[in-house]
Formats: structure tokens, sequence, C-alpha cells
């Protein structure tokens, strides 16, 4: 079938997530005490959570809108790789809201921390798996596929799972440390995918 009626669908997942982002620091203004200008100073790890979180899905989707690109059809196992990462990015505001909530606790940010690297590095896996099961021999592919291009989407994907997992694996160590990375990793994204486009767009 044609990639176009998944990437309707991927679209409506990636939307929710990101709204749902939102509504975590929403949550925490409400159960808050005081007045209302303390209650919205005091929770600004919710908006460093929030930050990176809807950087992070932007980031995922831009990969994804470029990972569809190539296509020229998908097959059901595709789709169930894909439903598989929609699932990793619908839960992605869960393990937020809990780092965000325990961020100035060291002994709760720990579990946090690790909740939130283990879903990016599920997530990371499955962006992997999805991509190389559809450019394999270039079983899902367009005839027409540039091979730079394609090689460029492997090698942006692949540093995603290792990276995560250190970050994850830092936790252990230093949960704070932890969540930095996770930070520097959306940076990282957000400047690799900026310059991979531009070079995209020059081919």
């Amino acid at each position: 079938m044609s990639p176009s009626r998944l990437e309707t669908f991927a679209d409506g997942v990636f939307a929710i997530a990101a709204t749902l982002l939102i509504l975590n620091v929403d949550a925490q203004v409400g159960t808050g005490e005081g007045a209302l200008s303390h209650r919205l100073l005091d929770i600004w790890p919710s908006y460093i959570g929030y930050a990176v979180s809807f950087v992070t899905i932007g980031i995922i989707w831009s990969n994804h809108h470029t990972g569809m690109n190539p296509l020229a059809r998908v097959d059901r196992l595709f789709l169930m790789l894909n439903v598989f990462l929609l699932l990793c990015v619908a839960f992605l505001p869960f393990p937020t809201r809990l780092v965000a909530e325990h961020l100035r606790n060291r002994h709760e940010l720990e579990p946090a921390a690790l909740a939130y690297g283990a879903t990016m590095t599920v997530m990371a896996i499955a962006y992997i798996s999805l991509w190389l099961y559809a450019s394999r021999n270039g079983r899902l592919l367009r005839a027409d596929s540039n091979p730079r291009t394609v090689n460029g989407i492997t090698r942006s994907y692949l540093p995603g799972t290792p990276l995560y997992l250190f970050a994850t694996l830092i936790a252990l160590a230093s949960p704070l440390a932890s969540v930095a990375l996770y930070g520097a990793i959306a940076l990282f994204y957000v400047i690799e995918s900026s310059f991979f486009g531009r070079a995209t767009a020059e081919t």
C-alpha cells in the first residue's frame, strides 16, 4: 500500500503526544500551593521537561517524514514496526512528567531518569529497525531513490541507540548528569537534522 495513509496516522499520534506534554505542565500548576506567581516559578522543571521532550518529538516527526520520502510502498511488517515506534512516541509524556516532578529530588530522580532513558532507547531501536527493514536491498524504496540520501538517513539513525543507552546507564551514577545528556542529545539532533536537511536539499 501507499505510505500516505501511514503518514497521516503517524502525524496524528505525534500531534497528540506533543499536546499531552503541555497538559503535564498544566497539571503541575493545579496541584501546587500558594500564590499563582510562586507556583509558576516553582514548576520550572516541568518547563525544561516540556521543552526537551517537545523538541525530541519534533525531531522524531521530522526524521519520520524524511524516512517516508524514499518509500514507494509499505507492507504489513513495516506497518507493525511503525505501530511499535508510535507506541513509544505516545508513551513519552509519562516519563517526561516523572523527570519533571522529581528533578529536585536526587533519590527519586534515578528511576525517573532510567524510565525516560529506557523509553528513548527502545524508541531509537524501533527507529533504526524500521528504517533498516525498509531500506535493506531497496525492499520498500522507490526505484529512483538517491543512494546518498538513503545512506545519509541510515547514518543519522545509527547513533541514537548507543547515545540514549549511554545516557540511561549514566543515571545509575548521576541522574542529574543523565537528564543533562538527554537535553544534549536533543540539541545534537536539532543540529544534525538541520545540516542533513540542507545537504539533502542541495542534492
